[in-house]
């Protein structure tokens, strides 16, 4: 059976060998039994530049020298074992399927029990974190906290367009223009010698121009106004909604502590 000095020794530097000798990888953690508190695992540290712990069963392993444990299984058959995170605690469904694997029927208890990190036990017996591994006596309560802000986003675009139509347009114009009319006005000393001028009888024919105004019609193009497009800011407010997660710790205390809490209050 191995003991807790060569556990120690093991941990701080030791190498993992299989069955025939050959050199498996450095020593990652050493499982004790959650019942039993024997060596039930070492994790070797494989895979490339030994960034992979593999579990490996302790059961007929024996200690060479000071630093190397050599195990009762081949290179080839660990290299292939379930991948299982070495987290200081392995539970019972992790720790049935390398049982399976490595062809071992139980625990030697009847049952498959936990095992943990001989490096994350508390050997003083002041508590010990049974959901994974330990940190110290006291929980974290955590909470989701909501934060919200504001983020600009396109809605839409304005767009100026500019296009012809025709409209008719009435409007009045004063046009003038010239009518003959015969005016007569007696022969008077003013006039007398005007009239005789043209002698006794005579033939004559006097023209007159008539002139009259039409209208014309021009068209020119003048700006009127200027159009442009311009943005202003309008604040709303919204109601934002959202599910938070928090913690809640209890405490699940033995008859007796509740019993001294009472007779204290």
């Amino acid at each position: 059976m191995i003991s807790t000095e060569q556990i120690n020794t093991l941990v701080a530097g030791g190498n993992v060998v299989d069955a025939s000798g050959e050199k498996v990888g450095k020593v990652g953690q050493v499982y004790l039994d959650d019942q039993s508190g024997q060596p039930e695992w070492v994790t070797a540290n494989t895979g490339l530049f030994g960034t992979s712990e593999t579990f490996i069963p302790l059961r007929g392993a024996t200690v060479r020298g000071d630093d190397e444990v050599q195990v009762a299984f081949d290179k080839s058959v660990i290299k292939d074992a379930p991948r299982v995170d070495a987290d200081g605690h392995l539970d019972a469904d992790d720790e049935a399927e390398l049982y399976r694997y490595y062809g071992i029927a139980d625990s030697g208890q009847g049952r498959f029990d936990n095992a943990e990190s001989v490096a994350d036990r508390d050997v003083h017996g002041e508590g010990q974190d049974t959901s994974g591994p330990n940190t110290d006596d006291a929980m974290t309560r955590s909470e989701e906290r909501l934060n919200v802000g504001t983020e600009k986003v396109a809605t839409g675009r304005a767009r100026l367009r500019k296009y012809i139509v025709t409209e008719n347009v009435t409007t009045t114009v004063p046009v003038q223009r010239e009518e003959v009319r015969l005016e007569r006005e007696p022969i008077t000393d003013a006039n007398r010698d005007q009239a005789m001028a043209g002698g006794d009888l005579t033939e004559e024919e006097h023209e007159v121009t008539l002139t009259e105004e039409r209208v014309v019609v021009n068209k020119e193009t003048v700006p009127v106004e200027r159009v442009k497009l311009g943005t202003e800011t309008v604040t709303d407010e919204q109601q934002v909604s959202e599910e938070v997660r928090k913690e809640q710790i209890e405490a699940d205390l033995p008859d007796d502590a509740q019993r001294g809490r009472t007779d204290r209050a």
